[in-house]
């Protein structure tokens, strides 16, 4: 028979007890740790989203953006180089910063002649040059003339202190000479000559 090696020693009572406290808390700490891991990893990105998001709104408020000034149904008058009055109107206007350029939608404008003829025009959106009564027009722009010429384009620039206008795009007129297609026009001397630039059709009524 082998001797033994070395004779075990036996656990005292208090040893007994330490031992099994301590296999009792390591068994309800250790899955508590692992679930407050397991939560750190699955929610940290979104506690960094919510940080980043934090700072993005805080940059916003301290440097806020200067919004434009909207009017419903605006109206603007004065008076051309000859002091005849001209009107413009719109649904809504937009005047962005301090500009004096104002953004038209639906613009409408008039000017009343030294005979009393007069001159409209109106456009789907327009912009308006306050100081330089600059009227630049687009989107089914149509002028009326009082001697019953109308002429019908996509883009006009019409300048109202000079009673002219022009385009660069397709026109089509109507009027008593019968009617008339064209690559652009000149409108001057506020509204007494037309010229239609380059290639024009014309069908004339009346022997003309």
């Amino acid at each position: 028979m082998l001797p033994l090696s070395r004779a075990r020693r036996g656990l005292s009572r208090g040893q007994l007890a330490r031992r099994r406290f301590s296999v009792r808390w390591a068994k309800r700490l250790l899955p508590a740790l692992a679930l407050a891991l397991l939560a750190t990893v699955v929610f940290w990105p979104e506690i960094e989203g919510n940080e980043d998001r934090s700072r993005v709104s805080f940059r916003r408020t301290v440097q806020p953006r200067a919004e434009g000034l909207r009017v419903v149904e605006p109206r603007y008058q004065g008076v051309d180089e000859l002091n005849r009055p001209f009107t413009i109107t719109a649904d809504i206007g937009r005047q962005p910063g301090g500009d004096q350029i104002l953004d038209l939608e639906e613009p409408r404008g008039d000017v009343v002649m030294s005979d009393g003829a007069w001159i409209y025009v109106q456009a789907r959106t327009g912009r308006f040059d306050r100081p330089n009564n600059h009227l630049d027009l687009a989107g089914a722009v149509t002028i009326y003339h009082d001697s019953g010429l109308r002429l019908q384009t996509d883009e006009a620039a019409v300048q109202i202190d000079a009673g002219s206008a022009s385009g660069d795009a397709p026109v089509a007129a109507q009027g008593g000479f019968g009617t008339l297609t064209s690559e652009g026009f000149r409108l001057t001397d506020r509204g007494a000559v037309v010229v239609f630039t380059g290639r024009a059709h014309a069908v004339l009524e009346g022997g003309r």
